[in-house]
């Protein structure tokens, strides 16, 4: 059988057809064998070479070059060409990195010229740059006068940012918005404060001992029957109370504080007018909170009052004698109950009021206190038809806030 029929591709080779230089095949003028085709052919496959090798670094032409010698020259399109070798992994790699290098540069490059660009201060007399933009293969180190580096960059960036928030945070304060919503909410903490101060200030004095025991009142033996001053006291150690007495006041309101002012108030009402050491009810009433603008140095005397418990000590100095008593009862009562003072009794009685709630006069406490000391079977009775009718309207409490005086509403 004849070889050059046995392939049915090497009748057709043979055809007249149009090459890609516009030349038949079979054209004796230009055949595959003479040498107008073969420098056709050499010159676009140089120029696909260099391609291919400006994108992988030569190694395709190295090979291209290798196997120029093996190729055919019988066809533009020979079936039965070698496979092209394809790029190693590694060669990727390299691609792809140095691609986003360049990428990266670019970019770094680009957003400082433009943080240097917008914080010049002479940008406006500066001549126009050239288009910086994504696809720009301009180096965008010429693009400004001076390069930034990183830090450089985020510290104009940082200031900036200051800058405007500064700038911000100066037009609220200057905005006139606000200037009504501030002084509102001054009036009302002001109102606040001068209506309830007693409240706050009381509560602090509940954790701060209110009194100064003078040391030489520390009672060792309660039995002993001591001299003491002739001005009148009231000491309560449990308390640190050490406080002045003033004995016959007046019961009405404006008696009672005034001399609370001074300290401690004798509130003798009919039935409950007794002195230290007298048979009956000896009635003291001091301040647990007064209001702030009130004068006085006792307002919150007995701010710790209701921590007294049953068996608490309590001394009276009265006419350069020394009486000692013992909490028996602690009640909580109205303002007008004073029938709660008034009652039939054998002994010699001490009772303490004030004012309860702490940094209010809602209620009043009453801590009662028999005699122990002198011993109370040998002690006086006291005065008949002593003390005030018992018509007295209330049991002294506060003075009342500055804007209850003002309107009247104490």
């Amino acid at each position: 059988m004849n070889p050059d029929n046995s392939n049915p591709d090497s009748g057709r080779d043979l055809q007249t057809q149009p090459n890609d230089s516009g030349v038949s095949d079979n054209d004796t003028s230009a055949s595959p064998q003479s040498p107008q085709v073969k420098a056709q052919q050499t010159a676009a496959a140089d120029v696909i070479r260099s391609q291919i090798d400006g994108l992988y670094g030569g190694h395709v032409g190295e090979m291209a070059e290798e196997n120029a010698g093996q190729q055919t020259q019988t066809s533009t399109y020979h079936r039965n060409h070698e496979q092209h070798t394809l790029p190693q992994a590694e060669q990727w790699k390299e691609y792809h990195s140095a691609w986003q290098n360049y990428y990266q540069k670019y970019y770094e490059n680009y957003y400082t010229a433009h943080v240097a660009a917008t914080s010049t201060p002479t940008v406006a007399d500066t001549p126009p740059q050239e288009n910086t933009g994504y696809f720009s293969h301009q180096p965008a180190e010429e693009e400004t006068p001076e390069e930034l580096s990183n830090d450089q960059a985020l510290l104009e960036l940082r200031s900036k940012l200051l800058g405007k928030v500064q700038e911000s945070a100066g037009k609220i304060r200057k905005s006139r918005h606000f200037i009504p919503i501030i002084s509102a909410v001054t009036v009302v903490l002001l109102f606040v404060f001068i209506q309830y101060n007693q409240v706050f200030i009381a509560n602090v004095k509940a954790y701060v001992s209110p009194g100064s025991i003078d040391p030489q009142n520390i009672v060792v033996d309660p039995t002993t029957d001591i001299v003491v001053s002739a001005d009148p006291r009231l000491i309560i150690p449990k308390i640190n109370v050490d406080v002045p007495v003033t004995y016959d006041v007046g019961t009405d309101n404006a008696s009672q504080m005034k001399a609370m002012e001074g300290g401690l108030a004798h509130f003798p009402v009919a039935g409950a007018s007794s002195h230290p050491g007298e048979v009956g009810n000896t009635v003291l009433a001091g301040h647990s909170s007064n209001d702030l603008f009130d004068g006085g140095d006792y307002k919150f005397i007995f701010a710790q009052l209701d921590k007294l418990s049953t068996g608490d000590t309590i001394y009276a100095n009265f006419k350069s004698k020394r009486y000692t008593y013992v909490v028996t009862k602690i009640e909580t009562v109205k303002p007008t109950e004073v029938n709660k003072l008034v009652y039939p009794t054998t002994k010699p009685v001490l009772t303490l009021i004030t004012c309860t709630p702490l940094g209010t006069a809602l209620n009043r406490l009453l801590v009662t206190a028999e005699q122990v000391s002198p011993d109370p079977t040998a002690a006086a009775t006291a005065p008949a038809g002593s003390g005030t009718a018992s018509g007295t309207p209330a049991i002294p409490g506060s003075s009342g806030t500055l804007f209850e005086r003002l309107f009247g509403a104490n």
